[in-house]
């Protein structure tokens, strides 16, 4: 029965091109006896005629369209449609990748102010290869929970010590990576609900100044923004950089989840004339960011440019990485010791974070994930004696509470979150953040696209996503027992058994 059913495509196609002419000389027979509107569709084929030709006996690039023809332009244009079709038609709510439908729901339902709670039952696997958190027998009323706060800077008793009030930042997002539409409502948002946005490597951060967000700069490996031209540091333009009131902190990247090992790769499709000015670089031209900054290339190094960050920056100074050979990070927290110089901060990217751009093969096969690296990056810094002198941060995946409680009860005290606010935008994982064609204007520098991102609209759902989120925190926070965030711990953890 299913071989009576299989389309023998070499004989469908022998049909089609034989049949697209005839019917152009049959319509041009009944235009010339019959009546002048055939030659309508003489026109329509003779088109149709002409682009097979061209399908089968011209191009040679195609060896389904040399062999096919129109029949093969059919299967082209249905692959093409692949992720929508499985999207919207195909997938249930948990299937899709990297996030799912229901998941991303719930972030637009925060976003939106309306409730975003669920009916009936889970959708998740319980079958012991999620992590999940522990709650208590004992709940804690949430008027005897401690608000949250954390400072950076204070280990160095800094003048300009950062105090932040919600354990919820920005992630690094460029513009460059974004359209300044988006990065504008993000940044509005942020200033809203009172929250630290992250500038990316994008250069001087001139949208994200524009709406008065308190800041962290970021510096890639190409050090956009604070760079001489071989690539080195100019202490000039940090000095200057650093002494805008907006800017808090300064985040020196070493590598990223999505691609360790290799620098930042903003292609050619989204370098726009103001983005070459802002970032030095030419237009026309793939950037691709070094794999490392020139300084840095051993443990001491490292710590010294961290040290020489510091000095010029006087503001607090935190490094971001993705957790690779753990020989390696033990030889930077010794090269911490010896020198006694310790970053500020340390955010640690799971490999399962989000990139604009990437090689498959990095984003796909390198680096350690989140729940993987956070709790043994925070068990090294205890067993080197050193936790206390800085503070540990988050990243890779984390656009929900539950997720983000897990971070902070496995070390972190903060958490990042990129692709959680793109959603708070309306991102609808179209997954074409890297061809300036994102359809919901987001990650686009073409203006027609950028025109039905609002600033002032979805700036409000920046902060209501943050309100939200920050209301849950302190839902499981009284589940959990805890009267604050610093009594986390990896025991409110339940580990995966498969």
């Amino acid at each position: 029965m299913a071989s009576s059913l299989t389309v023998n495509l070499e004989k469908l196609a022998k049909y089609v091109n034989i049949g697209i002419p005839l019917l152009c000389i049959s319509f041009f027979l009944a235009g010339h006896y019959y009546s002048f509107y055939f030659h309508f569709l003489t026109v329509t084929f003779f088109l149709a005629t002409a682009i097979n030709f061209y399908y089968r006996h011209v191009q040679k690039t195609h060896s389904l369209l040399s062999n096919f023809g129109f029949v093969a332009q059919g299967r082209y244009l249905i692959e093409s449609i692949g992720p929508e079709l499985r999207q919207y038609l195909f997938t249930n709510d948990t299937e899709e990748r990297p996030f799912n439908r229901a998941e991303r729901a719930e972030v637009y339902r925060k976003a939106k102010g309306i409730d975003s709670s669920s009916a009936f039952g889970s959708l998740l696997q319980f079958d012991g290869s999620e992590y999940k958190l522990r709650h208590s027998l004992y709940p804690v009323d949430k008027k005897n929970i401690k608000p949250y706060s954390l400072t950076f800077g204070e280990e160095r008793g800094i003048k300009h010590a950062y105090t932040m009030h919600k354990p919820i930042i920005i992630s690094a997002m460029s513009y460059g990576a974004l359209g300044k539409n988006a990065v504008r409502a993000l940044a509005r948002g942020a200033r809203k609900a009172g929250i630290l946005m992250n500038t990316g490597e994008g250069g001087y951060p001139k949208y994200h100044l524009m709406e008065g967000a308190e800041l962290i700069f970021q510096m890639g490996t190409a050090k956009f923004g604070v760079r001489h031209e071989d690539g080195s540091l100019s202490e000039e333009k940090l000095r200057s950089l650093a002494q805008q009131p907006q800017i808090k902190m300064i985040e020196v990247k070493l590598s990223q989840g999505a691609k360790p090992g290799k620098g930042g790769l903003l292609p050619k499709e989204k370098i726009t004339q103001e983005i070459s000015e802002l970032r030095g670089v030419p237009q026309g031209e793939d950037v691709v960011s070094p794999p490392h900054h020139i300084e840095c290339t051993d443990a001491e190094s490292t710590i010294r440019f961290i040290k020489r960050v510091q000095d010029i920056s006087a503001l607090p100074v935190g490094i971001k990485l993705c957790l690779g050979r753990e020989d390696e990070f033990r030889e930077l927290i010794q090269a911490m010791k010896r020198l006694d110089v310790f970053p500020d901060y340390i955010s640690i990217d799971g490999a399962e974070g989000g990139t604009g751009a990437a090689p498959k093969a990095f984003m796909d096969d390198l680096g350690t994930p989140l729940f993987q690296a956070l709790p043994r990056v925070h068990q090294m810094l205890k067993d080197e004696s050193v936790r206390d002198k800085l503070k540990l941060l988050a990243a890779g995946k984390l656009i929900n509470p539950g997720k983000q409680f897990m971070a902070l009860s496995l070390g972190a005290q903060a958490c990042y979150t990129a692709r959680g606010f793109m959603f708070s935008l309306g991102c609808i994982q179209a997954l074409q953040c890297n061809n300036n064609t994102c359809p919901v204007g987001i990650t686009t520098h073409n203006r027609h696209l950028q025109q039905g991102l609002d600033i002032e609209v979805k700036s409000e759902r920046v902060k209501n996503y943050i309100q939200q989120i920050e209301h849950d925190y302190y839902e499981l926070l009284s589940a959990l027992g805890k009267e604050s965030f610093d009594k986390l711990s990896h025991k409110n953890v339940l580990f995966p058994t498969s």
